[in-house]
């Protein structure tokens, strides 16, 4: 009867400012989970669950020594899951950095998205047509300012004649990574971070693994064509898919890079209109 008063009472107290508390909360629930559900995190955090869930057991069943070592662990707990979890808390707050206002262009208009595009494909279909290996970054709303200065600043109009030069071996910046910024070869010769994941396939090289690095790091669109094997990837939020044409390469692209370039512009115009009726009611 208590636990039906309880339950009574409980439900009379909720307000429609419970129910809302309730659904952000869900919701960041959620948004954490997507971000960690495929990361080595996910495995650290059901840790963290199997840990939270022992210190009332061993209190129960008097395991003193086991119960003083979990509680131990949980006080230093925040300091040891700001650690742990550094990669994945930097890739949570880039995530929603992505998700501000912001009036950073990709690629401009539509005219000039196809026009890049088509000149990078076509290097990209020459390059793997003679196995020469590439790593090529196109840059989306997360900057890659730290990353550009590794390598040697070009600021050229994107053109595929110029990307395959840029690729030929032995010279002094195929090594590296080249990136592009709208309508601009911004730099090549880049370094990259490499990803730490352990299911990568163990065939793929330096180059894959940079470029899922950068990938997992930023919301940038990588390139890669082996150098063995002439075979395209395409690495994007530390995801690579391997085997693309010419064709699929190009309609990839345009489909990413304009969905992006859209919700943006979705965004703006609804602050903008935002901004307008607070006007006009002030």
């Amino acid at each position: 009867m208590d636990i039906l008063n309880l339950i009574i009472n409980t439900l009379k107290n909720i307000t429609i400012f419970s129910i809302l508390d309730i659904i952000v909360v869900s919701i960041i629930f959620y948004e954490i989970y997507n971000l960690i559900k495929e990361t080595r995190a996910f495995q650290l955090l059901k840790g963290i669950l199997l840990i939270l869930l022992l210190i009332p057991i061993s209190d129960f069943l008097q395991l003193k020594t086991l119960h003083w070592i979990l509680n131990k662990t949980i006080t230093i707990g925040v300091l040891t899951i700001v650690i742990i979890f550094q990669p994945e808390i930097r890739k949570a707050l880039e995530h929603i950095g992505r998700k501000t206002f912001t009036d950073k262009h990709i690629f401009g208009n539509e005219e000039i998205r196809n026009k890049v595009v088509t000149e990078i494909v076509n290097a990209v279909e020459n390059l793997a047509q003679t196995r020469t290996g590439a790593l090529i970054i196109i840059e989306q709303r997360t900057g890659l300012g730290d990353v550009i200065d590794t390598g040697t600043k070009i600021d050229a109009i994107v053109s595929s004649a110029l990307l395959e030069n840029i690729f030929v071996v032995n010279t002094p910046l195929h090594d590296g990574a080249t990136i592009i910024r709208n309508n601009r070869i911004v730099a090549s010769g880049c370094f990259l971070p490499l990803t730490t994941q352990d299911e990568v396939n163990k065939k793929l090289g330096t180059r894959h693994r940079a470029a899922i690095g950068i990938s997992e790091v930023s919301d940038a669109l990588v390139i890669v064509v082996s150098e063995e094997t002439g075979i395209i990837s395409l690495a994007i939020n530390g995801k690579l898919i391997r085997k693309y044409d010419k064709d699929k390469l190009k309609s990839v692209l345009l489909k990413v890079i304009t969905n992006r370039q859209d919700k943006k512009i979705t965004l703006k115009e609804r602050v903008m209109a935002w901004k307008k009726k607070i006007k006009t009611n002030g």
